[in-house]
């Protein structure tokens, strides 16, 4: 469950970044004084339009990485609109079953996607995302969905759309023994106290934790625990109380350094696939997907080193890719 967007991406250079105010690798939602960056972006001469929000591309590539007919669907809130239209289509062609709710009034969500480099900032203007209700995900059919689901995840974008559905999802993982994953996924979620807030109660509900040591850092910051060491923030974070019999696990990765991952209070640490720089191409969507080869390793049961090996694996394919795209079938064996 999460936010559909559908991505703008286009070359700047620096001068649009400090036009707009936007740091360098920064995700952010978009203010007043953003609004006019959408025009700008159309009109650039190699825009392109993928599919994106964060979510979604973690489940796209869980199913590109199954490939099993199916295996995978996806909530959230479009605009009766040709954007719309383009994000559905996406969802057939990678075979997720996208349950989108329909908001006729208002456009589907766009990220602004300014490429410099191999760095990709981000600024969202919501839109219609926005309007997710859980009223939908509970009619019967979606619902039914739900419980039949082993892994539910959600970005933590999410949080600041429909606490209400992480609520319903997480508690109902809860009780029917399924696992329910969330995703730390910018620094502004925790440095704002409402969002940090569903962070904070959804958490005993949380089976699997995704982050990035940027997220880590600024979770141990706005707890106030003065420290820097990734890796005793994870454990700290692991070591938060379960509603739950199972142990929460956490998931830091670093980039092109080992992922952390500490369950119960236990760091182990595994390798990510190495690329040589001129290989990368965009490595915004590596976060995304990596859950989503993690994911995919989960729902067939497998040991967490090998959910670790699937999820480095497949970010190490989508940073070759302009947005997280497939270059066909995978070449990769579970």
């Amino acid at each position: 469950m999460g936010n559909p967007l559908l991505d703008i991406s286009a070359e700047v250079d620096q001068k649009v970044l400090d036009k707009y105010e936007i740091k360098a690798g920064d995700a952010i939602l978009a203010e007043e004084k953003h609004q006019p960056l959408f025009g700008e972006m159309v009109k650039l001469p190699k825009v392109q339009y993928i599919a994106g929000g964060a979510t979604q591309n973690s489940i796209r590539v869980a199913q590109w990485m199954l490939q099993q007919a199916g295996a995978t669907a996806y909530f959230g809130c479009i605009g009766k609109d040709e954007n719309g239209e383009k994000l559905a289509k996406a969802c057939v062609t990678d075979g997720v079953k996208a349950l989108y709710m329909v908001d006729a009034s208002t456009p589907t969500g766009v990220c602004a996607t300014l490429i410099t480099g191999i760095e990709r900032s981000l600024c969202t203007n919501l839109n219609a995302a926005n309007n997710y209700k859980v009223e939908h995900c509970k009619e019967a059919a979606h619902w039914a969905v739900v419980k039949a689901a082993k892994i539910v995840y959600s970005a933590g974008f999410f949080a600041t759309v429909s606490p209400a559905a992480i609520k319903a999802a997480s508690e109902e993982k809860a009780k029917d023994g399924g696992i329910y994953c969330m995703n730390l996924s910018a620094p502004f979620l925790m440095q704002v106290p409402p969002f940090k807030a569903v962070f904070v109660e959804t958490m005993p509900l949380v089976d699997f934790l995704f982050g990035n040591e940027t997220e880590a850092l600024t979770w141990a910051e706005t707890e106030g625990w003065e420290t820097t060491d990734v890796k005793f923030i994870a454990t700290r974070l692991s070591l938060i109380p379960s509603a739950k019999s199972k142990k929460r696990t956490v998931v830091i990765t670093q980039g092109c350094d080992p992922t952390i991952v500490c369950v119960n209070g236990q760091i182990t640490e595994f390798p990510v696939v190495a690329l040589p720089k001129e290989k990368l191409v965009d490595t915004n969507g590596a976060g995304d997907s990596y859950v989503g080869g993690f994911l995919a390793g989960l729902v067939k049961g497998l040991p967490i080193a090998d959910c670790c090996k699937a999820g480095a694996y497949a970010a190490s394919v989508i940073v070759q890719q302009s947005g997280c795209t497939f270059p066909g079938k995978p070449d990769y064996a579970f």
